[in-house]
């Protein structure tokens, strides 16, 4: 058991018979009455994201998971395929376990998290920052950026990004995997 002064982004604990991912989470002490810690929790079974706050020094149970590397081999219908980078054993996971996973491309190295006690695959963490070609976009009109105007792009793994009217076919572009947003070009 431990506290809620241990609860940081990316830890799992177990709270109503599930398994939890912390997502956000804020330590609160107000002017007038008790301290308390105001959470963002994804479910790692069903992918749903509920808010909840634990007051200050609740007792909460950490769940021991594993980080472990492995290379995206392939996708085959809903399925993702990846190899262990120090075993070479492969393995087999949904495609619901995965967050943005349109935009995995081949050989792209990602973090599998195991529950370390029944040695069962979690969930996937992405690398934050993926980089990817555009392989269609419509051709932007000059004059029209006097906003931040965006457009459709298609980038090679088949996903649509919104990007900036500069950005052109044949662009390496640098995306964020938790937001899918453009962040930069890449010379």
């Amino acid at each position: 058991m431990a506290s809620t002064s241990e609860i940081k982004n990316g830890l799992c604990l177990d709270y109503n018979n599930d398994i939890y991912k912390v997502v956000e989470f804020l330590h609160v002490k107000p002017g007038k009455g008790p301290a308390f810690v105001r959470t963002k929790l994804k479910s790692l079974t069903n992918g749903k994201v509920i808010d909840n706050t634990f007051p200050s020094g609740h007792k909460i149970s950490i769940v021991r998971v594993e980080r472990r590397n492995y290379q995206f081999l392939y996708k085959d219908g809903n399925d993702f395929h990846f190899m262990n980078n120090e075993t070479f054993e492969q393995i087999m996971l949904e495609g619901d376990m995965i967050d943005n996973g349109d935009l995995l491309k081949d050989g792209e190295t990602v973090e599998i998290l195991f529950h370390a006690d029944e040695e069962r695959p979690l969930t996937i963490d992405l690398p934050q920052y993926i980089i990817l070609e555009v392989s269609y976009a419509e051709p932007g009109e000059r004059g029209n950026t006097a906003t931040n105007v965006t457009k459709a792009a298609t980038v090679e793994t088949g996903a649509e990004i919104k990007v900036p009217i500069f950005i052109n076919e044949g662009d390496k572009i640098k995306i964020d995997s938790r937001t899918r947003s453009y962040q930069e070009r890449i010379k």
